[in-house]
């Protein structure tokens, strides 16, 4: 950790005329210092936090597609260093990011106002329920195959006849594994969650799950390969 002069001066001045362990007083001063950037790395973060907290307010539908293609960002670096890549493919990148700023918040924006709509805003066990089973039934399933006609067709530039045989190969399973564990999160986030989270918690799920997709293909690879 480097000290400015002046901090240096001052450890001199504080030190020797009161005849001070100079080592107590430099571990003291560090310890004083360190505090200090905790300190206001904490009202950064709160202050931070405050002003997205008054965007989702004033810009709900603007700050949440943000935030969406941010965090579809961030979840695809992850799974591009999982999966070996010495370099970011950037345009992959963009086109992930795209996806989740200009369709991924939108859609959830739209989608859970018209639920809250239809069921009037209850909260009740039973609404729930109905809203997940509802969210499950339709959103669910159009997004995953959006997501692997979006994948296949612009980020990896395949031809049509070839995304369509793999969509036809993949998406059962994709399904499948979607309904095992996104119905949990769709019971948490339209039970708990305030309507102007929701959006932004199934985002940050969605790009936990990635990452987690990702972990799990890499280790079934090097099993197959073992």
């Amino acid at each position: 950790m480097l000290l400015k002069v002046s901090e240096l001066i001052s450890i001199y001045v504080n030190c020797f005329p009161r005849r001070l362990s100079c080592f107590s007083y430099l571990t003291s001063f560090i310890r004083a210092k360190n505090s200090r950037k905790r300190a206001n790395m904490g009202a950064l973060v709160k202050r931070t936090w405050h002003q997205y907290l008054i965007q989702l307010q004033l810009n709900p539908l603007r700050t949440k597609a943000i935030t969406a293609g941010v965090l579809s960002g961030f979840s695809d670096v992850v799974a591009q260093k999982l999966s070996g890549f010495e370099r970011i493919q950037l345009r992959r990148l963009l086109l992930k990011v795209l996806f989740g700023f200009a369709y991924g918040g939108p859609f959830g924006h739209f989608m859970h106002k018209l639920l809250d709509a239809i069921f009037k805003g209850k909260k009740d066990r039973k609404t729930v329920a109905k809203k997940v089973l509802l969210e499950q039934l339709t959103s669910n399933p159009w997004n995953n195959m959006l997501f692997l006609l979006y994948y296949g067709l612009i980020v990896e530039g395949r031809p049509w006849f070839q995304v369509k045989n793999k969509v036809k190969k993949d998406y059962p399973s994709v399904q499948l594994t979607s309904w095992t564990f996104w119905p949990i999160v769709g019971w948490i986030n339209h039970q708990y969650m305030p309507l102007q989270f929701r959006v932004v918690f199934h985002s940050f799920v969605a790009c936990c799950w990635g990452i987690f997709l990702n972990l799990r293909a890499r280790s079934l690879t090097s099993v197959k390969k073992a």
